[in-house]
């Protein structure tokens, strides 16, 4: 068996491609250099020349609320054509099975709370990922689609906000736990009495470790299909991945400042924006699916500031 892993290079295809290869899996994969996702027909040529037996969707660009509020137009296109060569070349190479990986940003702004997978395109989205988000539903809906259609077998899991060993930390077009490792880290190395958090620390976020979601994700994706179908609808076919707990934004930065050593003052500027003031996923259908998330927030966050510490050369130039 060879699984086709796009996106093997960031953060979450590459903690899947880790867990395949763990399980003797055959990984067909590709660089940008060898295989521009968004080229329609490099894309369609290659999953004919390959056929592979299973292909997971990882590949996606991807960033903060800054960046996706600056580069709008680059977040819709290039997701939207790179989820679409991939999903419909899949389809005409005869690939059976397929999985898409989404984002939470998928709900509505006013979401209630935890988000239940029925709550999408229900209300308005958050304006300042709404492009991606779009894009990340017409994904799902793509799937779905094409499993009405011709009877695929092309499934969606949404995360909620990931970390871990892998992260972009990028000082303003990064999330915000790694942006925050990164901030505090300097912090700590320059001696300095203060930092200073965007928004005013109340919104509150989920936070899933990716090598969590990449064990998800195979759960899901492994599932015999009539178990899965009888599971999940055929038009709300994809599934929440998340920890089903929240914590304020605040209280986030004050476990970073301690796993990284800062001992100064945290201080918050209100100008910047919040975001969505609380996305929580509903886990209930991923549980009776018999998955849970076993990483704890504190045990996770000092990995990946290990990791960080042990990559950051690769980060002094950025």
């Amino acid at each position: 068996m060879r699984v086709f892993v796009a996106g093997h290079r960031g953060m979450v295809g590459g903690a899947i491609a880790r867990k395949l290869s763990d399980q003797g899996i055959g990984l067909l994969t590709r660089t940008r250099d060898e295989l521009d996702l968004t080229d329609q027909a490099a894309v369609f040529a290659f999953m004919e020349a390959e056929r592979p037996d299973a292909v997971i969707l990882a590949a996606a660009k991807v960033g903060g609320i800054i960046a996706n509020d600056t580069y709008p137009a680059a977040f819709i296109y290039e997701n939207l054509t790179l989820q679409n060569n991939i999903i419909h070349g899949a389809h005409l190479a005869d690939v059976q099975r397929l999985l898409f990986l989404g984002s939470s940003c998928i709900y509505p702004r006013e979401a209630a709370q935890p988000m239940r997978e029925d709550a999408l395109l229900t209300g308005i989205l958050e304006p300042t990922n709404e492009p991606y988000a779009i894009a990340k539903i017409a994904g799902i809906k793509m799937c779905e689609s094409y499993n009405r259609q011709y009877g695929r077998d092309y499934r969606s899991v949404m995360p909620t906000n990931l970390y871990g060993p892998g992260d972009n930390f990028h000082p303003e077009n990064s999330h915000v736990i790694p942006a925050l490792i990164r901030r505090f880290h300097e912090a700590v190395q320059s001696g300095a009495k203060e930092v200073v958090l965007w928004g005013s620390g109340t919104p509150r976020r989920e936070f899933l470790h990716v090598d969590d979601m990449a064990d998800a994700s195979l759960h899901v994706f492994d599932m015999a299909q009539e178990t899965y179908n009888a599971l999940v609808p055929q038009r709300l076919s994809h599934v929440n991945v998340g920890t089903g707990q929240d914590l304020p934004i605040r209280e986030l930065a004050e476990l970073i400042a301690d796993v990284t050593g800062y001992q100064g003052v945290i201080t918050q500027d209100t100008s910047k924006p919040d975001g969505t003031m609380r996305k929580l996923m509903d886990v209930e259908k991923l549980s009776g699916l018999g998955w849970s998330a076993k990483i704890g927030l504190r045990d996770g966050l000092a990995q990946t500031y290990k990791w960080f510490l042990d990559h950051q050369d690769d980060f002094r130039a950025v």
